[in-house]
């Protein structure tokens, strides 16, 4: 173990094989369906917060969480750096804009907390902004909750050497590159600085009213299925709502007067496959 909480980089073996892990991801993405229509049934509105160290594998587990729910009741949220205009207002304002209404799910790819990590660490907020953070935080949240908003916190835990193991494949991946920004660049040489941060985030913040969930993504494919598996725990009561087939009517005969145009009337795209054949 290191100080991170995580495990060192996991071996191979010890890793969730695909198959087992796209057959019980299926499963739970089901339920993440059934769990959407129990938002939209009885108006809940839920906030979920994703934070966590860069390349830690948010944005895997968002998308494994996000990718079989209906756009229009689900919305990811990932600020860029704050406008000229909105480093003047209330510190929280900017957030307050995007939380859900009755019957949404909005979730945070980073969030308020930019404030205890990255600016802090790097010098782009004030002492005295940061010790009123860690002070005004915790009654901002229950705030939230006290409204009936359901806030849960996900912290993703990496070890240094997975860390350090996924930022060489991405620096020497042209297709990976774009997701080792300037700003991860240095946060490689702050590892202890990021981890004092997190630990006194911690402290102030870990409420009961919203509890911080860590999980270990050493493995992502753990990590995805951990994320899935604990969030639906906490509505056990989504398992009443079972969405009704939906009814086809038939199918009006076609209009005998109408006649399409040839098929080949507009460009059609080759198709560069037509000589593959799936393996049985």
């Amino acid at each position: 173990m290191n100080g991170t909480g995580a495990k060192d980089t996991l071996p191979a073996a010890e890793k969730l094989s695909r198959k087992f892990y796209d057959k019980e991801l299926d499963k739970l993405q089901f339920e993440m369906v059934r769990l959407q229509y129990w938002v939209k049934e009885t108006g809940q509105r839920l906030v979920l917060i994703f934070e966590g160290r860069d390349a830690a594998g948010k944005g895997g587990t968002i998308k494994s969480l996000v990718e079989p729910l209906n756009p229009r009741g689900v919305r990811l949220i990932a600020l860029g750096k704050p406008s000229d205009v909105e480093r003047t207002q209330w510190y929280f304002q900017r957030y307050v804009n995007y939380l859900p209404a009755a019957g949404e799910i909005v979730i945070f790819d980073r969030s308020w907390y930019n404030r205890a990590g990255v600016e802090h660490v790097m010098g782009f907020c004030t002492d005295e902004e940061y010790r009123d953070f860690l002070k005004s935080c915790p009654a901002f949240e229950r705030l939230l909750v006290s409204s009936g908003i359901k806030l849960i916190k996900f912290w993703l835990s990496v070890s240094d050497d997975e860390q350090e193991r996924r930022f060489q494949d991405r620096a020497g991946n042209p297709a990976k590159l774009w997701k080792l920004s300037p700003m991860d660049l240095v946060s490689r040489e702050r590892w202890v600085d990021y981890s004092k941060a997190k630990d006194r985030m911690m402290k102030y913040t870990d409420i009961t009213e919203a509890p911080w969930a860590q999980i270990e993504a050493n493995d992502k494919r753990r990590a995805h299925l951990n994320c899935i598996h604990y969030l639906l725990s906490l509505f056990p009561e989504y398992t009443s709502i079972v969405p009704k087939p939906a009814k086809l009517n038939k199918r009006p005969p076609e209009d005998e007067g109408y006649i399409r145009p040839p098929h080949d009337a507009h460009y059609i795209v080759p198709d560069r496959y037509a000589d593959y054949r799936r393996d049985e």
